[in-house]
This record gives structure tokens, sequence and C-alpha cells, in this order.
């Protein structure tokens, strides 16, 4: 009879222990995450060298956009010195008309009066008569030949002017060329930063799954659940991820837009930042049993903690962006993804739950139902004042 109770009782730990084994494909192994470290620190290095030669290339823009610059201050300059040159020419040509007029006055008949005999007969003799007919004429084609070069002047510093204008034009249609082509560069550098972070984060967050699987003990082609299986075997079933060793806030810095109001209300609280992409880190390390869409299309992460022996589930609702896998083991510093608003929400938030169980992860141990009676109000565990600006 013992001997029959003893065999019902193995065959019960080995259903149990079978049934609490996760079956999710996308867990990693040591050797998927140093895969994943490599093919990270790959892409890293592409985005910096972009960066380097984006950074080149605006440095080169820049170069360009101080001579163009320099180039329209030497034109508007000459402009003025044209005009100033054009505006001598036209009084020049106002006095020598007036010089004309007058010598004129020697050189033509008015009024039956012989103007230029009255001029001639001042004259001595006949040859300074000459003389003085000589001169009129003289002075009369030299004044004309000059209004006419003045007149040409002009004419070619209005040409320049306008050729002036018209590379002015030219010039300033380069310059913003040049500004829209620096701020796509520096567009794409700042996107490129961005990505290089996130990746960065994303090292960081494999190195530390590294770290914590060979601390677990795990091979370096086992996943978490066969590594967590085999130590549950091994060890009678007693094995578990290590107990959490604190608490932390899951974003960096923000504030609370709606409070806990537990069974048949609000069963977490919700909170929001200035920046509306802010990334979502872990409450405290733990395992991830859960990742998926609701019905309402919200992205939602849960995460299982050891708390002193016992699990307790935490919850991440509405995010735009995850960056972890069912199996993965987190810490406080993972960067489970970034803040949104998928599914039934009216804005950018992260919507928060604690509970002692859980209705959606495999070994979670309860229903729906029972999983509400069971929510626990998240200031429990973190403190959350209604702004903050670290973790």
């Amino acid at each position: 009879m013992i001997k029959k109770v003893l065999s019902l009782l193995l065959v019960i730990i080995v259903i149990v222990t079978t049934i609490a084994l996760p079956v999710d494909t996308k867990a990693q192994t040591i050797k998927e995450f140093e895969a994943e470290v490599e093919k990270y620190t790959k892409e890293l290095e592409e985005k910096k060298n972009k960066i380097a030669k984006n950074e080149e290339e605006v440095a080169s823009i820049k170069a360009k956009i101080s001579n163009i610059e320099s180039q329209i201050k030497q034109a508007e300059q000459d402009i003025v010195t044209l005009q100033a040159e054009i505006d001598q020419c036209n009084k020049d040509i106002e006095k020598k008309t007036e010089e004309s007029k007058k010598i004129l006055e020697y050189y033509q008949i008015s009024n039956g009066n012989n103007i230029y005999l009255e001029y001639a007969f001042g004259a001595t003799d006949i040859t300074d008569m000459i003389y003085r007919m000589s001169i009129v004429e003289q002075l009369t084609e030299y004044n004309e030949q000059v209004m006419q070069q003045l007149e040409d002047l002009i004419k070619k510093n209005e040409q320049q002017q306008k050729d002036l204008e018209a590379k002015k034009v030219e010039l300033n249609n380069l310059r913003k060329d040049l500004e829209s082509q620096k701020e796509r560069i520096n567009a794409d550098t700042a996107s490129l930063r961005e990505g290089a972070s996130t990746i960065e984060d994303q090292i960081k967050s494999a190195k530390t799954q590294i770290q914590y699987l060979k601390d677990l003990g795990c091979g370096e082609n086992e996943t978490p659940e066969a590594c967590t299986y085999r130590k549950n075997q091994s060890s009678g079933g007693s094995a578990s991820i290590p107990s959490t060793n604190g608490f932390y806030r899951p974003i960096e810095y923000g504030y609370i837009t709606q409070g806990y109001s537990g069974y048949g209300g609000h069963l977490g609280v919700d909170l929001g930042s200035s920046n509306k992409s802010i990334e979502i880190y872990p409450i405290a390390n733990g395992l991830v049993t859960a990742k998926y869409y609701d019905n309402a299309g919200a992205l939602v992460i849960k995460i299982r903690h050891n708390v002193g022996g016992s699990y307790i589930y935490s919850t991440y609702a509405h995010m735009r962006a995850w960056y972890v896998n069912i199996g993965q083991y987190v810490t406080e510093n993972t960067v489970l993804g970034l803040m949104g608003m998928t599914g039934n929400a009216t804005g950018p938030h992260l919507h928060l739950e604690i509970t002692t169980c859980d209705w959606k992860s495999s070994g979670g141990g309860c229903t729906w139902a029972q999983y509400q009676r069971r929510s626990i109000n998240p200031a429990n565990y973190i403190a959350l004042p209604s702004r903050w600006s670290n973790r």
C-alpha cells in the first residue's frame, strides 16, 4: 500500500514538474546570446563608422557654406562699389554735359547773332582765331568721347550688377541646398546615435543574460527552461530563479497619471513621462513568462519575481516596442522595451500591475477572476511619489 502511494506521488511530481516546464521556443541559450552580442557589436561598429562619415560630410558642408557666405558678402560689397561708380559716372556725365553746353555757346549761331564770330573776333589775329576755333571743336569732341566712355562704363557696371545679383541668387540657392543636406545628415546621425544607444543597451542586456545563465550553471547550448528544468530535477524540484534583491521604478523619470483602486477597478497604476517613448525596465530581476497583444491590441510583458521564496508577477502594458523574449532572465537594468499607447489608451503611458499569481503565464497558478482578487498595489513594493527623476 505504501509503495503504491509513493509511486502515485512520484507520478504526480513528474507530471507537475513537466507542466511547469516552459515550452516557448524563443528562449535563447548562452551561445545564442553570444552570437547576438557579436551581431550587435558589428551593427554598432557600422553605425559608429556611418556617424563618423556623416560628421566628416557635415564638416565639409559647413566649410562650403562658409565659403558661399563669404562669396555672397563679397558680391554684396562689389554691388555697393559698382553702384557708387555708377553714381559718380552719372555726376561726371552731368558735369561734362554742362561743360559741353557752355562750349557750344561759342560754337553755334543763335538769333542771328554769331556768338562763334563774337568769340572769334576776340582773337588778336587770324592765327589766334583759327586756334580758338580748333580749341572749341576739340573740347566738344573730347567731352563727347568722355561722356560716351562714361555711358559705356555705366552699362558695364549695370551688367556686372545684374550678374552679381544673379550670382547671389545662385549662391543663396546653393546654400539652402547645402543647409538642407546638412539637416538631413544631422537627422540621420541623430537617428544613428539613438539606434547605437539602443544597440548598446541590447549588448549590455545580452551580456547580462550570458552572465546570469552562467551563474545559474546553464550549459552553452542549454535554454533557460531546460536549465531550470534540469536543476529542478536534480534538486527534487526545489531550484528556482535567484531571489530579487530590491525593487525599482520601471521608468527613469515620470509621474502617476492614474492610481490603484484594486479589484473591480483599476488593477494597477498608470505612469507617464515627458519622454513619450521612454525606456521601460523591470521593477526587479526575474524571468519573462509571457509577452503578447491583448484583445484591445495592447503590447504586454509579464515577469515572474522570486521574493523570499514566493512568486509575484509584474505586468507592463501599452508598450510600443519590446526587446526581450519569453524565458529570458532579466535584471532591473534590462531594457524591456519602450513606452507607447498600443491598445485601449488615450496617450502614451505604462500600465503596471503586480499580483501573487498570473492567469496568462505558464505555471501562473490562477484564473482571471483569481488574478484580479490577488492584485497588489505596486506602491507596496515601489516608492511612487507624484513625480520622480530617478529609479
